[in-house]
Formats: structure tokens, sequence, C-alpha cells
């Protein structure tokens, strides 16, 4: 058996979810990513197999970030036997510990549901991981900081670079004993208002890198333009704007842009504004206190983050809904998978004085999906609701950089990688960044596959 090191692709390969990125040198194993799989079911029973090796002689797990696609699986990872840190940012760790809780009472209430409907085959419904075992992710969480190299053993060390994606996102650069391996995670905007554009990285033996937007690009349109436009018709016509968002990134970006427009009165003064999700108000309170990783000065990030209402319990939740009201509900989940919007859709989307309005990148076999592909109808607890509100989508609105931006940042290497393995996209993403990456820079490169194992010299 070869004794050079080897990079095998459990997650994220061949698909937008699941980030895991083992990698091998002279026996010690860590694990880049440790996400969930999410999506469509097929995606997410992954999640319920036995890790392909055992948790238990991985040494450590680095994040690029906390995302649940790549951060959600630690507690699971925990419970088949990992005992080592998990390395992150200090934003990071912050924002794990607000995602990882709320996956798991997320996942401990489904459970819950099935059992008590008698809707599983399986006696009883268990939860993948429940609070318990989060709080002991969360505690097992080694924050560092960026540009601070962290000694593993067997010779591995690495780094945290900006990767401007979400607070505390990180490109991971890895060095072992004769290379170096750098991976992208999940890169950033060059033009983001809140957040740094992606560190240059300058050269390394083998390169990882993400292609969500590989096929796409956000165009340059204006996005107070064309958030204004929206706003204002859905409120001439005696319409609610619902704004399904991710709780983390997506819903702070959305209140800073809705505070331009109330600053700039392009919009109503008195038109109100509500952040119904307890995790985005939580996720505020740590943007708050890492006004260093920001571009926003402390007094515009408080008043911009401070523009909507926030909204405390269930109950105040239930009174958005039964209000007649013209306003704007910015609401977890940001692809209509779950959480308080769901409510808000069933109500307001079978009205056509109403708009849905999304709020970028929307995976195949979410409602969100569904939805702007033109559906007449979606499944929400359990009844089909027919669409008849306008459906909207801000699709510029997104934390990954596009296909141009991913070539930009490509562009400050200083040679060329040996080999770039391309993960975290969809077949189609995945494969157009494949051949631009060919054909404009000549590199060598090819999409990973599930469980393939690479060789590295």
């Amino acid at each position: 058996m070869s004794n050079r090191p080897r990079l095998r692709f459990l997650g994220a390969a061949g698909t937008v979810t699941g980030s895991r990125h083992l990698l091998e040198v002279n026996g010690h194993f860590v694990l880049l990513d440790c996400g969930l799989f999410q999506g469509v079911k097929q995606l997410r029973q992954r999640n319920w197999a036995s890790f392909p090796v055992s948790a238990r002689d991985i040494g450590a797990v680095v994040l690029s970030h906390a995302h649940l696609d790549h951060s959600g699986y630690l507690p699971r990872l925990m419970n088949e036997g990992f005992k080592g840190p998990v390395y992150c940012s200090e934003g990071t760790r912050d924002l794990c510990e607000i995602l990882l809780l709320d996956s798991a009472s997320l996942q401990e209430a489904d459970a819950d549901y099935l059992n008590r409907h008698g809707l599983s085959k399986h006696k009883p419904a268990l939860p993948l991981y429940t609070v318990a075992d989060a709080r002991r992710a969360i505690d097992s969480l080694s924050p560092l900081n960026f540009d601070t190299r962290k000694e593993l053993p067997s010779g591995i060390s690495f780094k945290f670079t900006l990767a401007g994606h979400i607070l505390g996102a990180a490109i991971v650069q890895v060095s072992y004993p004769g290379g170096s391996l750098v991976f992208s995670g999940d890169l950033g905007r060059y033009d983001d208002p809140l957040l740094p554009e992606p560190e240059c990285v300058k050269e390394a033996d083998y390169l990882i890198v993400e292609s969500t937007y590989g096929n796409r690009l956000h165009g340059n349109r204006d996005v107070l333009d064309i958030l204004a436009g929206i706003i204002l018709d859905t409120v001439k016509r005696g319409g609610t704007v619902v704004i399904p968002s991710f709780a983390v990134g997506r819903a702070q970006l959305i209140l800073f842009y809705l505070w331009r427009l109330k600053k700039a009165g392009r919009i109503q003064a008195n038109l109100p504004i509500y952040l119904d999700s307890p995790m985005a108000e939580k996720a505020v309170g740590v943007y708050l206190r890492h006004e260093q990783e920001q571009r926003l000065a402390p007094a515009d990030a408080r008043a911009a983050f401070g523009v909507a209402k926030c909204v405390a319990d269930v109950e105040q939740s239930k009174a958005l809904d039964s209000s007649a009201m013209p306003k704007v509900i910015v609401s977890a989940s940001g692809m209509a998978t779950g959480g308080r919007v769901l409510h808000h859709l069933k109500h307001y989307v079978t009205d056509a004085r109403h708009t849905i309005l999304f709020a970028g990148f929307q995976a195949v076999g979410t409602r969100g999906a569904a939805m702007l592909d033109g559906s007449t109808s979606i499944k929400i607890h359990g009844d089909y609701v027919p669409v008849r509100a306008e459906v909207k989508n801000l699709s510029m609105l997104s934390a990954h950089a596009d296909a141009d931006e991913i070539m930009q940042w490509l562009g400050g290497f200083r040679r060329p990688p040996k080999h770039t393995f391309i993960v975290h996209g969809e077949p189609a993403a995945a494969d157009a960044l494949r051949l631009r990456i060919q054909d404009d820079l000549g590199w060598a490169c090819h999409v990973a596959e599930q469980n393939e194992v690479a060789v590295l010299s």
C-alpha cells in the first residue's frame, strides 16, 4: 500500500451539499468539513449511513464555515466515535452554536411528530442527533485566528484565510510533508457590502474548489432598484412581501438593503419590516460582535440590522398573518424547506396581491425551486396550496462567487496546481467550471465523484 497522501471525497461530490473531504497523510486522517446532506430524500438518506471510515481514526476536523452543509454532520460523527478537536474560526464557532442547536431541535421535533402521528416505518422514529449531541459537538470546537498556522500530527499544518462567504468563512491552506493543498470552502463575492472579498491564494500543489455557481453569473443589475420596485408594486396592490431567507448571512444582507432603501426614502418610512427567525436574530448578534471582519462601520451595522422588528414567539409570528397591513416579512428558511416561513407562505401564496421573494440559489427538490419553476401548487404541512402570489427571485443576492468571480480568484495563483478537484456544485455547474478552467487557464482538473480516492504526490 502506498504511503503517499490520499484525498477521499465523501460529500459535495456530484452535488452541492454534504461537504466532507478526508485527507490521509502517513496514517493520520484530517476531515475538511463535516456537512449534512440536504435537499432531495436520496441525498438526505446518506446522513443515516455509517461513515465510510472509522470516525475513531479521524484525528481532527477542520471547518471552512458554519453552514449546515459544511458543519451539520458533526454531532453524528461524534456519535460514530470521533473524539478529536474541531478547528474553525471564531466567527464559525459562534455561528455553529446557533446552527447546530437549531438543527438538533428540528431533528428531535420531526421525530416526535412522526411518532405521535404514526407516520414512520421505524418504531420509534429517531432523530439523526439530539440537542445533547449538538452541545457535545459545540464543546469540541477549537477556534483559531485567521492567518495563524496550526500544527497537527504527521507533519500536517494549516491556516485559515478569509473567504468572504459568511461571517467566519475561511479558505483552508494545508501543508503536509512534500506538498500543499488548498480547500476553497465556499468563496464569497468581490462586491459584498458586508464582508471582505475572498483572499488571494498564490500557490498550491492541489486545489479543491467549489462550483455552486460554476455555470451562472449574478449579473450587474442593481439590487436596490429591483428590491425597491418589487416592494413598491406589492404595497401598491395592498400586499405583503414574504422573503424566505437563510438565517445566517442572507438575512443580514437583506436587512442591510432594506435599511439602505428606507434611509434613502425609496420605500415608505413607515412600512413595517419584521425579522421572523429566532436564529437570524441570534446571528445578527454574532455579526455585531465580530465587527472587525466586516466592511460596515459598527454604527451602520447596528442601524442596518435594527431596521426590522424581531418577532419573539410563535403567537407574534401568527399575528403577522392576521394583519392585512402591507409589510415585509423576512423569515427562514431560504429555500422554504421548513421553519416559520412555511406558515407565512401558506397564508400569503394563495393571494395575487402578495409577493414571495426568494433571495438566491434554490436547490433542486426544494419548494423554492419548484415555485420559481412555475409550479401552480406547493405542498405545505401535508396540504397542496395554490400558488397565486407573484413569485420573484433576487438571483444576484448570493453569498457565493459566480463563475467569473471563481475564475478571478483562481487567476491569483502564480502557478497552476498539479491538479484541481471541482466539488460542491450540481453536475451542470461543476462541469461548466471544469471546462472554463481547462480552456481559460489550461489547468489539469476534473469533477470529483462521491467516494473517489485521489493519490497525491
